[in-house]
């Protein structure tokens, strides 16, 4: 009994939390990935490579100012991309940049691009399910605000007429 009740707190805790499992980057490792980016010589792969895992430091950063130079990144690069499984990648990282913005439904069409391109992708599959379960949860508190607003307009009409008799 206790255990299911401890797992009934887990998941009302996981629920208001809106933990996910995305990882989060911090500064140090952002400003190590910018320096490997402006450092980098050689071909023009290696230095898409150094971009790519900046982009992804970026994106995957707590400072709204990171993540949106994350996504300018990989918007001004993706023109550019033939590679379906590069493609793939940008997408991913974009999606990522939008669901941590909290532009839910731009991050689920980049995910399903992405899932177009590799339908079994098990990190894009988490991510979707990960978006799917925010818009769902921004729902259920939405709806709980305005059930509370409604009931608070309502009670304070019943005490008006209560007053006036």
């Amino acid at each position: 009994m206790e255990a299911k009740v401890g797992k009934f707190f887990d998941s009302v805790t996981n629920f208001f939390s809106g933990s996910d499992q995305l990882p989060w980057c911090d500064a140090d490792i952002i400003a190590g990935c910018e320096k490997e980016a402006a450092e980098a010589n050689g071909s023009d792969e290696s230095k898409n490579e150094c971009l790519t895992r900046f982009s992804w430091a970026l994106v995957h950063s707590r400072r709204t100012e990171d993540i949106e130079r994350g996504i300018a990144m990989l918007e001004a690069s993706i023109a550019s991309t033939t590679d379906p499984l590069k493609m793939r990648e940008k997408l991913y990282l974009l999606a990522v940049g939008h669901f941590r913005r909290g532009d839910y439904s731009r991050s689920r069409e980049l995910v399903e691009q992405c899932l177009m391109i590799e339908p079994e992708w098990r990190q894009a599959q988490s991510l979707k399910k990960a978006i799917e379960d925010r818009i769902t949860k921004d729902g259920v508190i939405g709806i709980g605000i305005a059930v509370s607003a409604a009931g608070l307009i309502a009670g304070g009409i019943a005490a008006a007429l209560s007053r006036k008799k």
